[in-house]
């Protein structure tokens, strides 16, 4: 932690999580294929970081790109994505399910929750949060459903994070210690210390990610970019 805020990265790869963790953060949002917003990491890259980096390691569960009402198939897919990356170490699982009037599926919410739950492990509500039509209403079926965690942006545009603090203060006031609030979605070196300050939110969510090349573009952690946002604390 810095000044008693928790850093969590954003990691697209072994690399990415070997950056952070050398570079201060307090624990892991595992993912594949940052440059596509984020999806499903592999096993291998699981395990490997698990036995190399002592932080705790949420993996993204997420099939595909674009929105978050998911077929039949792809939501088994996600359930068996999710039981086989938590028999593997994985500390927590970040998923989002909506239904298409962009409201949280409570079903399928349930179903993931009480999986990830089974395993002691942290159910994190991601960023499809920041997509549905009513926040209040979706906030408190986080909270019915036993989510331990939203990331979000108190639903501003990315990467306007900064309009959605005082919806972020709200929540985390609303939830007194029941649920956590972890604002993420245009954190950078420029607005990180105005974000914590409105939202009063005691951990901060950041890919630091910069593009790099390589017969072609990829984008990945980068050691100055995060070491830069984290002096702003």
């Amino acid at each position: 932690m810095k000044n008693g805020i928790k850093i969590e990265v954003c990691c697209g790869s072994f690399d990415d999580c070997l950056t952070a963790w050398q570079h201060g953060a307090d624990r892991i949002e595992l993912n594949s294929a940052l440059e596509l917003g984020g999806l499903t990491p592999s096993l291998a890259t699981l395990i490997r970081t698990k036995e190399a980096i002592p932080l705790p390691v949420c993996c993204m569960v997420r099939p595909r790109t674009a929105g978050f009402v998911y077929s039949q198939e792809q939501f088994k897919t996600m359930l068996m994505d999710a039981e086989i990356l938590l028999n593997h170490g994985a500390d927590g699982i970040v998923f989002g399910f909506l239904t298409a009037d962009n409201s949280i599926d409570r079903l399928r919410t349930k179903s993931m929750t009480e999986l990830i739950h089974r395993f002691g492990k942290e159910a994190v509500f991601h960023k499809a949060f920041d997509q549905c039509a009513d926040l209040h209403q979706a906030f408190s079926a986080c909270l019915d459903l036993g989510i331990d965690r939203i990331l979000t942006s108190g639903g501003s545009r990315y990467p306007d994070i900064e309009s959605g603090c005082i919806q972020m203060r709200q929540m985390i006031e609303e939830a007194q210690g029941r649920i956590k609030i972890l604002p993420g979605g245009g954190v950078r070196a420029h607005n990180i210390r105005k974000i914590l300050d409105l939202s009063k939110a005691t951990q901060i969510h950041m890919t630091a990610k910069q593009e790099f090349a390589d017969h072609g573009h990829y984008v990945a952690v980068d050691a100055s970019t995060l070491t830069e946002i984290l002096n702003q604390i």
